[in-house]
């Protein structure tokens, strides 16, 4: 290993910094969690526990902490709402592995493998009632509002998936509906409760909504990106699920814009009809690569991550915005 490499793994990524500088709200906030996922049906714990305990960067949580104490918030609500926040995320977690027939989440089988479909949607229902629970034990209807239209949101955009999904006439914009109902919605709730706690006027409370979403697109992007380029191991999922189960992610889009006749014939095949064989992913790796598919994700995460740090031009200068504008470049660039 070289000196430089070392050098790199040894580096802090900001949500690390973001991480121990939040570290006694973020006990808090898994002190909260643990209390909240308990129940007498001994299996509800059980699963909850295998998946949040499986660990994973919990940004939103993290995001709704940054964004409170950004403004000297209340952070005791902030861990509440945080903690809502994680249970809506592990919520869709659990929901989505079933859907897509996942047989891995954060580097161990997932648990629907574990526990079986029928499980992990009800422990996934549950979670959802305890974030709505979290939710009105806050008492500020906006806090409400905010993050129960995010969690309907985040069902549209799973439903919406699947309408896209082995359909080769899916848009760019039909993607980026998708993404920003599945994943960029939470981000922004996430983002957008601590103003709200901290009792910021309208434009600041949009500007962090603003960034969150930004952040939240970005994230994705670079997620489906991942999926055709990355290390498993370090990804902590299986890569290639998206092209096994036909989602149409933003590599695919860019390859199918300039595909041959005979490429979209593989890709009718591959993805309109699902019939792959075992060396079709190399085969759709080589062509998005050929096309400059990864790049140019990579160049519409970066376009969002401008307008995340753009958002936050309003928000005064402090050690935290300087963590979150660091964190959108650590969130394009990761390589898991």
């Amino acid at each position: 290993m070289t000196a430089l490499k070392q050098k790199k793994d040894k580096m802090q990524s900001p949500l690390d910094i973001l991480s121990e500088r939040m570290a006694t709200d973020m006990d808090a906030v898994n002190a909260m969690i643990v209390t909240h996922m308990q129940s007498d049906v001994a299996l509800i714990p059980t699963l909850a526990s295998y998946l949040i305990a499986a660990g994973g960067k919990r940004v939103r949580p993290l995001l709704t902490l940054a964004s409170t104490a950004l403004f000297d918030g209340d952070m005791t609500r902030a861990h509440r709402l945080a903690a809502a926040v994680e249970f809506i995320h592990t919520a869709t977690l659990l929901h989505d592995d079933v859907v897509d027939d996942s047989n891995q989440r954060r580097g161990k089988d997932s648990a629907n493998i574990v526990f079986g479909n029928e499980a992990s949607v009800l422990v996934g229902d549950f979670l959802f009632s305890r974030a709505f629970q979290l939710m009105v034990a806050d008492g500020s209807l906006d806090v409400l509002r905010i993050l129960s239209n995010a969690s309907a949101i985040i069902a549209e955009g799973e439903v919406k998936q699947l309408s896209t999904q082995n359909n080769l006439e899916t848009t760019m914009d039909d993607y980026r509906k998708v993404i920003e109902g599945k994943t960029a919605s939470l981000f922004a709730a996430a983002c957008e409760v601590g103003p709200i706690i901290a009792e910021q006027d309208i434009k600041i409370v949009k500007a962090l909504s603003d960034y969150g979403m930004a952040l939240g697109m970005a994230f994705q992007i670079v997620d489906d990106v991942l999926d055709y380029d990355a290390d498993r191991l370090k990804l902590g999922k299986d890569i290639g699920d998206d092209f096994r189960e036909g989602k149409m992610t933003v590599p695919i889009l860019f390859a199918l814009e300039k595909a041959s006749p005979q490429e979209h014939d593989f890709w009718t095949r591959t993805l309109g009809e699902r019939n792959q064989n075992e060396d079709d992913f190399g085969r759709a790796q080589n062509l998005i690569i050929e096309h400059d598919g990864l790049n140019k994700g990579l160049v519409m995460a970066q376009e969002y991550g401008n307008q995340a740090i753009n958002a936050l031009r309003l928000v005064p200068n402090s050690d935290i915005k300087e963590i979150l504008i660091n964190i959108i470049q650590f969130i394009i660039h990761r390589d898991h």
